[in-house]
């Protein structure tokens, strides 16, 4: 029943939803509240991270249950994945829901759209794969399972509609939660930084699997960045609990300063911790409005400092089984993957990539953009733009 007929009649709707990690949680969030403004008696169920436990979503497993990546790197977790995916399937065809909507996830969520298509319930998936960037061949898969695809990017409709996919944009929910502007002095006074300090953001992903790939090049870059402007401040949120272990873990065991140095003239010797790097529990937004520039993981934290309007590095790092796939089935077509400079159709921010990704160059591209005044104001003026 659709959502204005069930608030209408005064039916319950319900929906079986299923999201992954952080971001998706916040998504899913953000979207129960929605439907629960148009359907009062609106009921959820499925897979939730805190914030959508709180809009009231009944939570069979937790979101941070599906935060794996790749191509390769979930088969690991194949066997809790399947028991995790069977039980979801049973306990929501039994309750009947009008409805199931997966949340990003993709790779989790579309089996299940599949399998609850089968069953007779539509089926909607919230935010598009990028499949119009890499893997194109699962745009028919998603033609096969999904009634509806909401994308979050402008473009994303168009290429669905040459693929008879019904897709909507429903636009990013970032776009209306951060405002047009930033209280930077506010934001450090929150965070006890002071207001005349150079601080730097740090954010090297909400899975655990991102922080352990990026983590040990961005502690070691925050120590490069250290030795040589010494009042630097750094700030490192957390997107969860287990991504402050993995990455206090690095931290300990100092495998970033062990990594050999990607050009052949030799580091200067590396201090055994960052000065000044703080950790934080969550507060990735507020780390970001404080921040003069940050040095992020691809994905929706580079959104979200464009948005502060943080001029950022932006990183990204594959499995090498993954990557080595990508590169030999030529399986990646797009010029760019930091979501500003796709969105913008420019390279707004440095981004780097697998190999790419060392100390020095995460380095030394932060120093141009802390001390590069004309760079950072293009930065800034392209991410007003494409807001």
């Amino acid at each position: 029943m659709p959502a204005a007929t069930a608030a209408a009649s005064g039916a319950t709707l319900r929906i079986g939803i299923v999201a992954g990690e952080t971001s998706g949680d916040t998504l899913g969030a953000a979207l129960i509240e929605a439907i629960r403004a148009r359907a009062p008696r609106a009921q959820f169920m499925g897979v939730a991270g805190p914030a959508m436990r709180a809009a009231g979503c009944v939570a069979l497993a937790d979101a941070h249950e599906l935060a794996v990546m790749g191509l390769f790197e979930p088969l690991k977790h194949l066997p809790r994945l399947w028991r995790l995916r069977t039980r979801l399937i049973e306990r929501i065809s039994a309750w009947q829901p009008a409805v199931f909507i997966g949340v990003d996830a993709p790779g989790f969520n579309l089996s299940l759209a599949a399998r609850f298509k089968d069953r007779g319930i539509r089926t909607v998936q919230y935010v598009s794969p990028q499949v119009w960037a890499w893997r194109q061949g699962r745009v028919r898969s998603i033609a096969r399972c999904c009634d509806l695809v909401l994308c979050l990017l402008p473009f994303e409709p168009e290429f669905y509609r040459s693929h008879a996919v019904h897709a909507e944009f429903v636009g990013h929910p970032l776009a209306d939660a951060i405002a047009l502007q930033i209280d930077r002095a506010a934001a450090r006074r929150a965070l006890g930084v002071p207001e005349d300090a150079r601080v730097i953001a740090v954010l090297p992903g909400s899975r655990v699997a991102e922080v352990e790939r990026l983590g040990p090049d961005f502690i070691a870059a925050t120590r490069w960045l250290a030795q040589r402007r010494p009042d630097l401040h750094f700030v490192a949120p957390m997107a969860s609990a287990a991504a402050r272990a993995a990455f206090e873990r690095t931290l300990q065991v100092g495998s970033a300063a062990a990594r050999e140095p990607a050009q052949a003239e030799p580091s200067p010797p590396q201090p055994a911790a960052a000065p000044q790097l703080r950790l934080l529990d969550g507060q990735a937004r507020l780390a970001l409005s404080a921040a003069d520039a940050a040095l992020v993981a691809s994905g929706t934290a580079s959104l979200e400092a464009m948005l502060c309007s943080c001029p950022m590095v932006v990183a990204y790092r594959f499995g090498a089984v993954t990557a080595l796939l990508l590169r030999a089935l030529h399986l990646v077509r797009l010029p760019y993957f930091a979501m500003p400079n796709l969105l913008a159709g420019e390279r707004l921010a440095p981004e780097f990539f697998q190999a790419a990704v060392t100390p020095e160059a995460l380095g030394g591209a932060l120093l141009e953009q802390l001390e590069d005044r004309p760079r950072r104001e293009r930065l800034k003026s392209g991410g007003r733009a494409v807001r």
